[in-house]
């Protein structure tokens, strides 16, 4: 990396502002571009920014494009990312849910049991202090599979967490995605696939993360970290930011970042397990349209397990509108199985809508991968 100027369009984001961290801790100048500033760039303080509407790559600088600017000309980050994950011996965490947490549980464990990891997470580990670290010992990737870039990189230890179709824009079938999956896993001297839950002490509620936790153990274990240690240090884990983030007081506030029906009905079981008896209200944004059109009626199931539910507009991310598509449709499918919901277009009108109708004692779920994570300070302004 040293010698290299390193100009990354969409630095604000939560994987592109990990890499640009590690990328300077190895020696590049780096700078970037983003549409506004996000607490990623926090850890970035000192290096050449701009903010604005549209993206920018000075003169000079060799620049590394997020998937979501397809159109500016660049290093694309699945091929930036495999530079980093050739750079060290690696552990790679792939699969449709859990592998920001099972990666950050493996991340935890290798420091704490004095491995002294190097890590990019897509999420910010309030216990690593980044979502970025520059250890000697292995890197340690959560890889996405939304754009590929899972499969074009090389891992020692190749971990995959489940498989589910999510990205229908990306992939025709779920067979599609399960051979991808496949032919990246047949590279790889070491895999962790269908590992069993751990049954043990955790600081992270529901069967999904007992799920995790099993994954993390079977990579912790190939990376030669004795079980004891590692189920030691496991325990003191307490989460990534919007995973299950809980804000205590007379209404409790759930954040997280779950937008596939899976995830909700997960957060959904934990928010139960975790709070039993109370009254579970769900504000929820749809994230893209092309998901919420093939998974109105699987998000609408998912979301019919709680007390009541408030579905805002769709987050675009990267996607133009599709006609007819809207958050109306999850409104619609929960109308068809007998629950009565409330369609709010806007965040700003879902807060409206909870604190009316919050009591002492409920607990209220934020849910979804856009900005509807802003709804947690609304409510804390207003509760």
């Amino acid at each position: 990396m040293k010698g290299r100027r390193l100009w990354f369009v969409g630095i604000g984001g939560a994987g592109l502002s990990a890499y640009a961290q590690l990328a300077r801790a190895w020696g590049a100048e780096v700078g970037g571009w983003d549409r506004v500033r996000t607490p990623y760039l926090e850890p970035l303080a000192g290096v050449t920014l701009e903010i604005g509407p549209e993206p920018v790559v000075p003169e000079g600088w060799e620049a590394v494009v997020s998937s979501a600017y397809p159109e500016v000309p660049g290093l694309r980050r699945s091929e930036f990312l495999r530079e980093l994950a050739a750079a060290r011996r690696s552990i790679v965490v792939g699969g449709t849910h859990g592998k920001g947490t099972t990666a950050a549980m493996i991340a935890f464990v290798l420091r704490e049991t004095g491995h002294d990891p190097a890590w990019v997470i897509g999420a910010p580990v309030p216990q690593l202090g980044s979502n970025a670290g520059f250890g000697d010992g292995y890197l340690v990737v959560e890889a996405d599979e939304s754009d590929r870039t899972v499969f074009a990189l090389p891992a020692e230890i190749a971990v995959v967490t489940n498989i589910e179709l999510d990205h229908h824009t990306e992939y025709a079938s779920l067979g599609e995605l399960e051979e991808a999956f496949d032919r990246w896993l047949e590279q790889a001297p070491h895999v962790v696939r269908a590992a069993p839950p751990y049954d043990g002490e955790l600081a992270v509620p529901g069967e999904h993360n007992r799920l995790n936790a099993g994954a993390a153990l079977g990579a912790l274990a190939a990376a030669g970290v004795p079980r004891g240690e590692a189920t030691a240090a496991l325990a003191r884990f307490t989460g990534t930011g919007r995973r299950f983030d809980v804000h205590e007081g007379d209404v409790t506030v759930v954040d997280d970042y779950g937008h596939h029906p899976t995830e909700i009905a997960v957060t959904i079981a934990a928010a139960r397990e975790r709070f039993p008896g109370a009254r579970l209200r769900v504000l929820f944004q749809p994230h893209l349209y092309s998901r919420t059109r093939h998974l109105a009626v699987e998000l609408a199931t998912a979301l019919a397990a709680a007390d009541d539910v408030t579905v805002t507009d769709i987050y675009a991310a990267r996607e133009q509108p599709i006609a007819g598509v809207s958050g109306r449709l999850v409104v619609d499918a929960l109308s068809d199985q007998g629950v009565l919901a409330a369609y709010t277009p806007t965040v700003e009108q879902g807060v409206t809508r909870l604190v009316r109708r919050a009591q002492p004692g409920d607990v209220l779920l934020v849910v979804g991968a856009g900005d509807v994570d802003r709804a947690v300070g609304l409510l804390a302004e207003r509760l």
